[in-house]
């Protein structure tokens, strides 16, 4: 069963991290979990103590406005800013509250973060928890004015991995909460496709072998969800964030869950990875799903690593 008792949004007081908070206040308001808003000051200059006091109250602003806007949404939040490196503030803060899930905006900047990775990747990479990340031009399931959630189709890359079990565990939880459609995706590599591009037109896996595994699909899902979910398992032939983001675009997907060690999805060094080009090109957002991590230092803290504010 997955509960989401606290949420994190990073946000850095920009119009497009604005958005990112629309989500994370959505998803505090449906599951009834604490928000916690945290702007982090990145730079050579310690900042004064009046300016540490003047990011929070504009950090406790951009909320207000967010739960005001519209049909207002009673929750519980608060504002933390922090000063430090921004990956290491947000896992630091995720672990010391025990957070169940990161809402993070990326603003896919593909060229200029190609060899380095954006923050928001860096994040899906080595958070204690969950991350979400939306983005610009995505399809929209979080109200602007009543921020009720509306999820019409969630999509799971799945490749019998744990982390992909995972990730199902996510999409299968959604699905139910919401009536939501559950698209089953797998995504059989064809090395030969890969070194003979001319081949590309034709098939090379079996058709047996295809449906093995649309079998081996169904079998993954709990037979009780079929009850209450239209389920489809889906079987692709290609690279697999292609077929994934094809997928999503062509049935109008509105979320897309995804493990980040698996055999199909993992983690590659230099040229990016799979989930890595999925983040960066999705028409939707992407729930990356990790396993919750305990955490590692008391709520509130004061560490040497940075200076904090409540």
């Amino acid at each position: 069963m997955i509960t989401v008792n606290k949420i994190l949004c990073p946000i850095d007081l920009t119009p497009a991290s604005e958005e990112a908070l629309r989500y994370g206040v959505a998803l505090a308001a449906a599951f009834d979990a604490e928000l916690i808003a945290l702007h982090c000051i990145d730079g050579p200059i310690v900042p004064t103590e009046s300016v540490l006091t003047r990011t929070r109250e504009s950090v406790a602003t951009a909320v207000e406005k967010q739960t005001k806007v519209g049909q207002p949404v009673n929750i519980r939040w608060d504002p933390i800013v922090l000063v430090g490196d921004p990956v290491d503030a947000i896992n630091t803060v995720a672990a010391a509250n025990a957070v169940s899930l990161i809402v993070i905006r990326s603003r896919r900047r593909p060229k200029a973060n190609i060899l380095l990775g954006s923050t928001a990747e860096s994040i899906c990479r080595t958070a204690p928890c969950p991350v979400l990340v939306t983005h610009g031009h995505q399809r929209e399931w979080a109200g602007r004015f009543t921020r009720e959630i509306d999820l019409q189709r969630i999509m799971v890359g799945y490749d019998f991995s744990d982390d992909a079990e995972l990730a199902l565990s996510y999409g299968l939880a959604l699905s139910e909460e919401y009536q939501a459609e559950l698209h089953l995706l797998n995504v059989v590599k064809s090395a030969a496709k890969a070194d003979y591009p001319e081949l590309a037109g034709l098939s090379l896996t079996s058709q047996r072998e295809l449906n093995a595994t649309s079998e081996r699909l169904r079998n993954a899902v709990p037979e009780e969800a079929f009850l209450w979910c239209d389920v489809k398992c889906v079987t692709a032939e290609g690279k697999p964030y292609s077929e994934i983001i094809s997928y999503a675009q062509e049935h109008e997907i509105d979320l897309i869950c995804m493990g980040v060690k698996g055999s199909d999805f993992g983690m590659h060094a230099l040229f990016g990875s799979n989930v890595d080009r999925v983040l960066r090109q999705s028409p939707c957002p992407v729930l990356i799903a990790r396993p919750l991590k305990p955490a590692m230092l008391p709520a509130g803290k004061v560490t040497e690593r940075f200076a904090w504010t409540y």
